[in-house]
């Protein structure tokens, strides 16, 4: 890869964070990692409280990427048929017939906003979109269009009204974010935009295309041998019964990460090492990306509940303990 190409996928990449940034006031860090999410191809849930933007976020970055964009608001009576589409009759020169009435999910980014309200049958309906870009209906698979993202936002679990999705449908989130409260200045800023008169409109910085042109190039960044034997330890060492896990891991987990998890890693660090200017893959751009891609993929027990652990401090001992020996 040549250096030119590098400065090519940096000033595009981070146009669209500053197009992002004049509607979106603070969360660099989560923009950021949303999109290093989507340019590797991934799906991404946002977690936080009601009210801190997850949605608006997801919208402004459907604007700025010119990509097309439906919103699901799931609800626990949203039915499966709600989300993929249904078989409808139809009427044409006085003969029927039945045909397939495509759902919101067809569409490049699908906002599933609050997904952990519906019930567990609807939340799976999505499973093939995420993971196979399809959609079954009967003995006919539609594709989606590409590119293809479920941006999904959910409240925490100890909220009213809440379903656990179910372990299958996180394991398909390349990337799953926190979304902190603001600051006070941020709050302040947050208030003088939104009420005033002059809210900003997103611009267009770039399009489908050149959204998977920039996948394209992140894909041909080299990863040495040492260091994605280094990610694959830190996957294994999320499990409690790998002879090299930390302590913390055998005492405080139930399961650890799916392979899923050491292709999240790989793929994203990618990105990230375009990002700092590198030819390839460093252990800096696995730290970078490593909790956002595990911590919805490493389960603790109820040990680890009652003793108030929760995924990102199993991860930084485990982070630590095998880059001491990388």
């Amino acid at each position: 890869m040549k250096e030119d190409e590098i400065r090519a996928f940096r000033g595009t990449f981070e146009a669209i964070e500053t197009e992002i940034s004049h509607s979106i006031i603070g969360q660099k860090d989560l923009i950021r990692q949303v999109l290093i999410a989507m340019v590797a191809g991934g799906n991404v849930l946002l977690e936080g409280m009601p009210g801190l933007g997850k949605t608006q976020l997801v919208k402004t970055i459907g604007k700025v990427m010119d990509l097309s964009f439906s919103r699901i608001q799931f609800t626990p009576d949203l039915m499966p048929a709600d989300v993929t589409g249904t078989d409808v009759l139809t009427k044409e020169g006085g003969s029927e017939s039945v045909r397939f009435r495509k759902g919101p999910v067809f569409a490049n980014i699908v906002l599933a906003d609050e997904i952990n309200r519906a019930t567990p049958k609807t939340q799976s309906a999505l499973l093939e979109a995420m993971q196979e870009q399809t959609v079954t209906n009967g003995t006919t698979t539609f594709q989606l269009p590409a590119p293809f993202f479920v941006l999904a936002t959910q409240n925490p679990l100890e909220m009213e009204g809440t379903y656990p999705l179910p372990e299958a449908q996180m394991d398909r989130f390349l990337f799953h974010l926190n979304v902190a409260f603001p600051s006070k200045e941020e709050l302040l800023s947050i208030v003088n935009l939104t009420t005033g008169k002059d809210m900003p409109t997103p611009q267009k910085v770039c399009d489908g295309e050149k959204l998977l042109a920039l996948r394209s190039c992140a894909k041909e960044v080299p990863c040495a041998t040492t260091v994605a034997e280094t990610i694959m330890e830190i996957v294994l060492c999320t499990h409690p019964d790998y002879d090299h896990a930390p302590d913390v891991v055998k005492r405080y987990v139930r399961y650890g990460a799916s392979p899923r998890g050491a292709q999240a890693i790989l793929s994203t660090a990618r990105v990230a090492a375009l990002l700092a200017g590198r030819f390839h893959v460093a252990y800096d751009d696995i730290r970078l990306v490593t909790k956002s891609a595990l911590r919805h993929r490493v389960f603790l027990n109820f040990e680890g509940t009652a003793e108030g652990y929760d995924a990102d401090r199993i991860l930084d001992a485990v982070i630590e303990s095998v880059m001491e020996h990388a």
